[in-house]
């Protein structure tokens, strides 16, 4: 959460920054006695080095629960980052001597500067609480697990609410602290006018919704702002996610990233490329050479095909290097450690996953993803669908060749389960928290747990 306060505080201290980059830019080269136009491709570099830095490094994206030891964190990380990418451009100018000299220089007067300007944004928090009355006076009325949480959020964030605590905490009377009557809930909002609060957040069960009315017509009176915070948690064990639609308020049980049309896009451009990659650089040759040594070992085709459940729970047809002899038709057993139906290079593709590889296709196709939850067969998917709690949501998603369950160890035969409800619950969190940062992370642990061996890879 952000309020109007810190949207001012950021678009302070961002302005200052960058004036103080270009004014310590021009001390500089003044204190070398040197022509401005020796330096003028330094400007220009600095101030988008600096944009560059200070993006990745997130100073400017705090939260109202945010302590000022964070934003100092921040400057100092963006400094640093800022050092890194202007010394590799110094690094290839034409004068390097003089560019050294310049840059120490520079990055000494960029230092003092920023200690002056954290503190300058420290005097301006000041005097916005000091004469804007930027601490509002708050209070909650609903002593229940929606209040309880409240409480904590704005104790957290006391930089910016001056909390009072529950205007209706449980004296041992024998009302009701959770749902308070009408008459005492009059009595809490002329308490809270007298000592000065100035908003009431109520916390209020979706059962008392009808009485938001009168609590208005109480609180206005008296000069009492009232904010009204549904306490789901009584009804719902999940929390909900609110967003709009225009101006409908959408109620959903999680967050999904990828429903947004350019996250899909971002997602869909990752898997082309990699995939692509993978297909001209690597398969074109490993096919061939595969190929053969299958069909040496044991006969029948250089792929395994078999229906898969996939996004929407749609099958599709899942692309593998044969790893097995061939089986009886219509017949699926999982594979367990030391199956005597691999065959010698069907260990070693399947322990370095190899085997994998063909289903690169598939993602070219759009069946599926480079990263994404494992596609289970049809049978076990209708079996583990049935008795496993959200076990369908992982399908909200293409399935993918590699995920976050297999990186974290659950991957392979699944003996019971508890390990495929850890699988699904890995998957879900995927889900709810998609990045392609992720993405990225999870290519690079997928490739690391290659080397390393893993010991259900089987």
């Amino acid at each position: 959460m952000k309020t109007q306060y810190l949207y001012l505080l950021y678009f302070v201290l961002r302005v200052t920054d960058l004036i103080l980059i270009n004014l310590c830019f021009i001390a500089a080269f003044k204190i070398l006695n040197t022509p401005f136009e020796d330096y003028v491709n330094f400007l220009f570099v600095s101030n988008y080095m600096w944009i560059l830095a200070a993006s990745i490094s997130g100073v400017y994206k705090g939260s109202i629960t945010q302590k000022h030891v964070k934003i100092y964190n921040g400057s100092i990380k963006t400094f640093i980052l800022f050092a890194i990418f202007f010394m590799s451009f110094v690094l290839i100018a034409k004068d390097f001597n003089k560019s050294i000299r310049f840059t120490v220089i520079y990055f000494n007067l960029i230092f003092i500067g920023l200690i002056v300007s954290r503190f300058l944004g420290t005097l301006f928090e000041f005097l916005l609480k000091r004469f804007f009355n930027v601490n509002k006076s708050v209070a909650v009325l609903g002593n229940n697990s929606m209040g309880l949480r409240l409480a904590m959020f704005f104790e957290n964030a006391e930089n910016h609410f001056s909390f009072k605590g529950f205007l209706n905490k449980d004296d041992g009377s024998g009302e009701d602290s959770e749902h308070p009557s009408h008459e005492s809930v009059t009595k809490y909002i002329l308490n809270a006018a007298a000592n000065g609060v100035n908003e009431v957040y109520v916390t209020m069960p979706i059962d008392k919704i009808a009485d938001a009315n009168y609590l208005m017509e109480v609180a206005e009176k008296h000069c009492v702002r009232l904010k009204f915070v549904p306490d789901w948690d009584t009804y719902f064990k999940a929390s909900f996610k609110v967003n709009y639609m225009d101006d409908f308020p959408i109620l959903s049980l999680r967050q999904e990233p990828l429903e947004e049309m350019e996250n899909r896009f971002v997602k869909r451009l990752f898997d082309i490329v990699f995939s692509s990659l993978v297909l001209v650089f690597i398969l074109s040759w490993l096919y061939p050479i595969l190929g053969l040594i299958i069909k040496l070992q044991s006969p029948g085709p250089i792929l395994y095909k078999q229906l898969r459940s996939g996004k929407d729970n749609q099958p599709f047809i899942c692309y593998k290097f044969r790893s097995m002899q061939i089986q009886e038709e219509g017949k699926f057993v999982q594979a367990t450690k030391n199956d005597s139906r691999v065959t010698p290079i069907g260990r070693f593709i399947r322990k370095t996953s190899i085997d994998e590889l063909p289903q690169f296709i598939n993602v070219l196709f759009g069946d599926m993803s480079v990263i994404g939850p494992r596609p289970h067969i049809l049978s076990m998917t209708e079996q583990y669908g049935e008795i496993i709690h959200q076990y369908m949501v992982r399908h909200f998603l293409k399935s993918g060749i590699t995920g976050w369950a297999q990186v974290n160890g659950f991957r392979g035969e699944t003996k019971n389960t508890e390990l495929m409800e850890k699988r699904v619950e890995h998957d879900i969190w995927y889900l709810e928290n998609w990045s392609l940062k992720l993405d990225i992370k999870i290519v690079f642990m997928t490739i690391y747990n290659i080397f390393k061996g893993e010991k259900n890879a089987y």
